[in-house]
């Protein structure tokens, strides 16, 4: 079977009020909203250059004109479905897999200065290892990715999501099966006032220094930061 390689990019509509509630807490909702979209646009450069296709996935399912109205018709774009984070994740890497793809790598979009090397390392670590997780760290995790072969469905079920255990119980459940699982590097979640501000600490002197996302704290650092 010759190889499939897919990447999942999990986002949700950017409407205001409804994106990035912690973070809105510290910066206001038109702040988040617009940080946001950064974190969207420059993730999906990122996925980009991977070189490898990609499926954005969106949130909720009836929002596709909001995403389309933004990104445009150029990206193929699916709604998520499902009662809850996990039984998305799921069905997304279960219609992947259904479609032929091989390999596939599902991630979210907290985590706009993630190297487009850690995704690369994600899914070429695929060719050896049933599984890849990386851990973020706040306890949850930022990428999963299985072969098609190895898919543990259970691994999205019982799990109680936005909590510091999500990582803890998955590797858990992984644990307990003959699969062989890569982890890839620790990454940093951009969640609160608090991460955006260690995410532009950490990356003035980076390749991400170009990047939309600190474009605009540099613009907005005296508001958001004093």
């Amino acid at each position: 079977m010759p190889d499939k390689s897919l990447i999942l990019l999990f986002l949700k509509a950017p409407v205001k009020g409804r994106v990035k509630s912690r973070l809105a807490a510290g910066a206001g909702e038109e702040a988040a909203l617009e940080l946001y979209r950064n974190f969207i646009l420059d993730i999906l450069d990122t996925v980009k250059k991977s070189g490898y296709p990609f499926r954005i996935c969106f949130y909720p399912p009836g929002e596709k004109k909001a995403v389309s109205d933004w990104l445009g018709e150029q990206y193929p774009a699916v709604p998520q479905e499902g009662d809850d984070l996990g039984a998305r994740m799921e069905n997304a890497f279960s219609r992947a897999f259904s479609e032929g793809f091989t390999r596939a790598v599902l991630i979210g979009s907290d985590i706009p200065d993630l190297p487009v090397t850690v995704l690369t390392e994600a899914l070429n670590s695929l060719k050896a290892n049933d599984s890849v997780v990386g851990p973020a760290n706040d306890g949850g995790y930022y990428l999963i990715g299985f072969q098609k072969d190895s898919f543990l469905p259970r691994v999205f079920r019982g799990i109680a999501w936005s909590t510091n255990t999500v990582f803890r119980k998955t590797m858990n459940i992984l644990k307990g099966t003959p699969l062989r699982v890569h982890l890839a590097p620790e990454w940093k979640d951009v969640d609160t006032l608090d991460d955006l501000r260690d995410l532009f600490e950490r990356n003035r002197n980076t390749g991400f220094d170009k990047s939309r996302t600190l474009a605009y704290l540099i613009r907005h650092r005296e508001r958001l930061f004093s």
